[in-house]
């Protein structure tokens, strides 16, 4: 697995977001080193408060694959995951998760809540944080800036 190359994808994903006016979170899910789907968040843009680019990949994958459960899959974030989407990575069965950069604010995964380790949960998840952490940070901090410009 080349995790820089689909987390490369999910940056540019998460670029399209930008250009939508929505948080640059981008999202792509693998199977057996293939691209199964791909998204960025839709919240703003289909007033959606599930909108997640998370939700976005995991509910196409699953159509795609006829399947919900998607063991054997790896999921490539640009951002830590919130509650919501690491609850729907440990439902849909998920064998990886990927991200770039933490959410301090809202993570699930490690940050602030640790959803993806629960044990409780009856599903082990392999965690990789980290995976091209600067350019991650760094469109966020683009989306922030412009959003305090334009207020």
């Amino acid at each position: 697995m080349d995790d820089t190359k689909y987390m490369n994808l999910a940056i540019k994903e998460g670029l399209k977001g930008l250009s939508a006016g929505e948080v640059p979170i981008g999202a792509v899910l693998t199977l057996d080193d293939f691209v199964i789907a791909i998204g960025h968040n839709t919240k703003e843009t289909m007033n959606d408060p599930s909108g997640h680019a998370e939700i976005q990949v995991i509910k196409s994958a699953s159509k795609f694959l006829s399947r919900w459960r998607l063991t054997g899959c790896s999921l490539y974030v640009t951002i830590e995951p919130c509650p919501m989407c690491a609850g729907a990575i440990m439902g849909s069965r998920i064998s990886r998760l990927v991200y770039g950069a933490p959410n301090m604010q809202y993570g699930g995964i490690n940050s602030i809540f640790q959803i993806g380790q629960s044990q409780a949960l009856n599903h082990n998840l392999s965690i990789t944080a980290g995976v091209r952490f600067n350019e991650c940070k760094e469109l966020m901090d683009k989306f922030f800036l412009l959003s305090r410009e334009s207020h």
